[in-house]
């Protein structure tokens, strides 16, 4: 399914999916506050952004208030995050330090300010990357050889509406996001791109291949789609 990621002023980054059986615009917000909006085919993008314009309203009342990352709170599956206050800082400033994401701030500034916040996010995706690009690749080798998979290759990345993906060419990538999200789920993404590696698309022959090397995955779907991290 195409889409597009298009910078629109006042709503941020929004999601446009092009559908061949689509009659009509419809917008939504997934649980990652990613508004997205899907169009027919044929329409050209600048009316789905116009679209997603006129929507602000409905946007408004149906976003979710920004989550605050705070001291204390866990990073991945090994970090945690740090906010400490020092003399030093002019600005704030972050930095891994063994398994902590620790993030300085000037003495006149709280760790919601806006400023901090960004910082501390910059630092926690930084740690998740880190987590990602050691763990990922293993637990990938993992699953394809006790499921007989074969790939190309594997490659971590910060994708903005996917856990994952793979080419035509069996090259894997997979969001450094899902280093948030429990063990049973990042198999179920694991496996669902392994499988791509036999079915490019989502026919019954490629549900029908995931069942057979994981019976829950309708669970563990419905699991993901409603799952909510903070970062």
């Amino acid at each position: 399914m195409p889409v597009k990621h298009i910078e629109v002023s006042g709503l941020g980054t929004i999601a446009i999916y092009k559908r061949r059986d689509s009659r009509a615009l419809k917008i939504s917000i997934d649980n990652n506050d990613q508004i997205r909006v899907s169009m027919p085919n044929w329409l050209p993008y600048r009316v789905a952004t116009e679209f997603a314009r006129n929507k602000s309203a409905w946007i408004a009342q149906h976003r979710k208030p920004p989550t605050l990352l705070k001291d204390g709170q866990t990073i991945g599956k090994a970090h945690r995050l740090e906010f400490v206050v020092s003399d030093r800082a002019k600005t704030p400033s972050t930095r891994l330090v063994g398994q902590a994401v620790r993030v300085s701030l000037p003495t006149n500034m709280n760790f919601t300010n806006m400023h901090a916040q960004l910082v501390a996010k910059r630092g926690a995706t930084a740690a998740l990357r880190k987590e990602a690009s050691s763990l990922l690749p293993i637990r990938l080798r993992q699953l394809a050889d006790q499921h007989n998979f074969v790939y190309s290759s594997v490659h971590i990345k910060q994708l903005r509406s996917r856990w994952g993906s793979c080419s035509d060419k069996r090259h894997i990538t997979l969001n450094l996001f899902l280093m948030n999200v429990p063990w049973p789920l990042i198999d179920y993404v694991l496996l669902h791109e392994l499988t791509h590696t036999k079915h490019l698309h989502h026919g019954l022959d490629f549900w029908t291949e995931v069942e057979t090397h994981m019976p829950s995955y309708k669970q563990l779907r419905k699991q993901l789609k409603e799952f909510q991290p903070s970062l």
